[in-house]
């Protein structure tokens, strides 16, 4: 299988290309930063792309046969922005189908199904819930996985200097899952799709357990430094909401994370795919 990679430089892209790789794949990333992107990956195909641009993306996807999407929306976007999660991905299907490309899989999100609960409503919510659907609609063979919090998140866009930072204080218990056993999973869910066939999956981690409990165990297990973890009130987001995108952002996915009921919904996953194995102290030691 010939897989082209959309997104592998970032926090999550990177450790499933690198699982693509390992597993023997035909890979090739397509980025808007070549000369960067080979750096990080010296024996991979690298083409230029860009999300904006069908023509190109076209090119680039000449002789693929699976897609795969790390997509997302940053924190300093606003509604009227471009997203790639939007207009980019309606450009991606254009491209892909001018290609011939037999498959996409994307990354989604399990706590999107936030939207709507507790009269909440959140226009990057509804961009991804629309991804998903533009996915389904597209005529493509598709594979969409659902995680839920990723412990990269922790050491990634928690963690401020030396501090893990948190807002507020949650009962929540999330599936805390690696994005290296995630890309794993991928692997496995490529090597045993069918053609025509379509795949779901539900994507948690080993045990459940709080924000805090998951950054606690972190920071103790983390050997490269000390850090320390600070939680803020949220209110002190949301007053910084009406200044800043980001604060808008981060009260509202924080809002999200610290509500979404998740209940354990990875069996069929496991069976399919195997069961991730990585602790957060495993993760921790590794970093």
């Amino acid at each position: 299988m010939r897989v082209a990679i959309i997104g592998a430089t970032g926090m999550l892209g990177q450790p499933v290309a690198h699982e693509l790789i390992k597993a023997g794949f035909a890979t090739r990333i397509i980025a808007r930063d070549v000369i960067q992107t080979r750096q990080l990956f010296p024996d991979s195909e690298v083409v230029p792309g860009d999300l904006r641009k069908v023509a190109g993306l076209a090119e680039a996807l000449q002789g693929i046969d699976t897609v795969y999407l790390n997509l997302s929306i940053k924190q300093n976007e606003k509604q009227t922005d471009f997203h790639t999660e939007a207009e980019g991905l309606t450009n991606l299907i254009r491209a892909a189908r001018l290609a011939g490309v037999q498959r996409i899989a994307y990354l989604s999100s399990i706590v999107m199904r936030y939207q709507g609960m507790n009269k909440f409503n959140w226009w990057v919510f509804q961009v991804k819930q629309e991804a998903v659907r533009c996915v389904k609609a597209s005529g493509i063979s598709y594979s969409i996985f659902y995680p839920s919090c990723f412990m990269d998140s922790i050491n990634g866009t928690q963690r401020v200097g030396r501090f893990i930072l948190l807002v507020g204080r949650s009962a929540v218990q999330p599936w805390y899952v690696s994005a290296s056993d995630y890309g794993k999973q991928v692997v496995r869910a490529f090597q045993i799709a069918k053609d025509g066939q379509n795949q779901e999956y539900v994507i948690q981690g080993p045990e459940a357990v709080t924000q805090h409990e998951a950054a606690e165990r972190f920071v103790a297990a983390y050997r490269n430094e000390k850090l320390r973890i600070l939680t803020t009130p949220p209110f002190l987001m949301r007053l910084g909401r009406a200044f800043s995108a980001q604060a808008n952002y981060g009260w509202h996915i924080t809002e999200a994370l610290n509500n979404y009921p998740e209940t354990f919904e990875a069996t069929q996953t496991w069976n399919d795919l195997g069961k991730p194995t990585t602790t957060l102290e495993q993760f921790a030691s590794g970093n």
